[in-house]
């Protein structure tokens, strides 16, 4: 090993672990998951949300983290050794997750003003209007890509700046250290926030709206493949994030006890998040006269219009709660962007021999440069549609062959005695092989054809082009990094190790 991989290594188990639950802890709990709970039958969504926990969450986090620790390298070195044509995939996914990574920053960027405003009620009596014409001045017409927003560029700026100041060091000196102040941090406010939520008059109808279930839509196959998404998601499943961070474990790690802390802290974190949601939405019925349903919003919506919206009618308390909103969504969103450039970051180092404040500086620099598409009249349209591109297509065929390629032709049972030997609590055997050869590519074919089929039902003109020019850049950029010659001997060295 070089240098510059001696260094990418967690100092402890906790920064491993803490770690993880900041990738999988993000924006998505705050302002995706309540949404899909209510939208998906509210209490009866638990049953498929439950199973897809079982059947995809645990399993494919134990496949990615045991490959991962087993390999000790970047993605598609690991690809390569277990067989030289899945390069190709091993710099796909990553290049992919650094496009997350880039319209990511754009949202960190909104919140990050919206951190500011909250201390002024800047968005003034509408905050829709406020957030979409005054601040994003959105438009779906391309002529919004020659109005540029300065605000909002300093805003994406300065989180890039964030990333890089931590990213650029050592492992352990920058992520691994930043993990165990953010994350406790953010579950501490998230838990103020909840508890503030709770006492609020109306709360009583906002969760009585999420929890009652539909039964009826149990047999409906679009709630299965919401709650298997969702999973996905939430986990980041596939990303070849859980992949990287377990590259950088000590030795003799307890892998299948730190999938369920993770897990087990990312899920309870996302309904937690669903009771204050619903808490609030609540309370705005209460107040307004308007019915829970019409409140209710997915995405940006809910955090930029739907939250303003309560904090303007909450009195002098909403000069406490909003800044700490929204200063919790910052932390949930810089602790998932750290992660995200993590994968490709590591993947040049291996095969280039350079070194992590070099490539780290250089993604910087070039994710900043790109992100400034997002800084135009039509970079929240654009957002939307890398945000289906990428989440709807390029990720889940990532993760059908990544679980051909590791389970089949990495021959997954080998690692099955080193795992058990190392757990503490659950232990694996033939339903991990079930589950993890047969039963989770095809689920994740079905979700894959169910979300592409929908993507180019329901897609205009503008966004079926945004995806072709998307799959150029991705598939051009990964048959480059797949066809440069390595700096590096060892990257040609085929040996699959299982442990050591």
């Amino acid at each position: 090993m070089n240098n510059n991989e001696d260094r990418n290594e967690w100092g402890s188990n906790l920064s491993f672990i803490l770690a993880m639950i900041g990738s999988a802890v993000g924006l998505g709990n705050i302002w995706r998951y309540p949404y899909v709970l209510y939208s998906n039958g509210g209490g009866a969504f638990y049953i498929p949300y439950i199973v897809a926990i079982l059947i995809m969450g645990i399993p494919f986090l134990i496949l990615e983290y045991s490959v991962g620790y087993n390999f000790k390298s970047s993605f598609p070195k690991a690809l390569r050794k277990i067989n030289s044509k899945f390069e190709f995939l091993g710099w796909f996914i990553p290049i992919s997750v650094f496009l997350i990574m880039i319209y990511y920053s754009c949202i960190l960027g909104w919140d990050g003003l919206y951190v500011i405003f909250s201390f002024f009620k800047s968005w003034g009596a509408n905050p829709n209007n406020y957030f979409t014409s005054t601040l994003l001045q959105s438009t779906t017409s391309t002529s919004g890509l020659s109005v540029f927003i300065p605000i909002i560029a300093v805003a994406i700026l300065v989180g890039w700046l964030i990333v890089w100041y931590v990213s650029h060091k050592d492992l352990e000196k920058g992520l691994g250290r930043l993990s165990k102040i953010l994350v406790p941090l953010l579950f501490i406010i998230m838990l103020f926030i909840v508890i503030f939520s709770l006492t609020l008059p109306g709360a009583g109808i906002g969760l009585n709206e999420l929890f009652a279930p539909d039964w009826s839509l149990l047999l409906n196959f679009n709630i299965w493949m919401a709650a298997f998404g969702q999973i996905i998601f939430s986990l980041s499943l596939g990303m070849s994030i859980a992949f990287t961070y377990a590259s950088y474990t000590k030795d003799d790690s307890d892998l299948v006890s730190n999938t369920l802390w993770v897990v087990l802290a990312n899920c309870g974190f996302e309904n937690f998040c669903a009771l204050g949601v619903f808490s609030i939405l609540g309370y705005m019925s209460l107040k307004s006269g308007v019915a829970v349903n019409q409140l209710v919003q997915q995405g940006t919506g809910l955090v930029f219009i739907a939250y303003p919206t309560v904090f303007n009618v909450l009195g002098n308390w909403s000069y406490v709660l909003g800044p700490a909103f929204f200063f919790t969504v910052y932390i949930a969103g810089l602790t998932s962007i750290l992660s995200t450039i993590e994968p490709l970051s590591f993947s040049i180092q291996n095969k280039f021999a350079w070194s992590r404040n070099k490539i780290m500086t250089i993604l910087c620099i070039i994710g900043a440069v790109v992100s400034m598409i997002y800084a135009t009249g039509m970079g929240g349209t654009i957002l939307g549609f890398v945000d289906a591109y990428i989440n709807q297509i390029a990720i889940l065929i990532g993760v059908f062959f990544e679980c051909i390629a590791f389970a089949w032709l990495f021959k997954c049972e080998d690692v099955i005695p080193e795992l058990n030997r190392r757990s503490k609590s659950l232990k694996i055997g033939r339903w991990w092989i079930f589950i993890v050869k047969y039963l989770l590519p095809t689920v994740v074919a079905i979700v894959w054809v169910g979300g592409l089929f929908d993507t180019i039902k329901t897609g205009t003109f503008e966004e079926l082009i945004v995806f072709v020019i998307l799959t150029v850049i991705l598939v051009g950029f990964t048959i480059l990094f797949t066809v440069l010659p390595s700096k590096s001997d060892d990257w040609y060295k085929t040996k699959s190790r299982i442990f050591d």
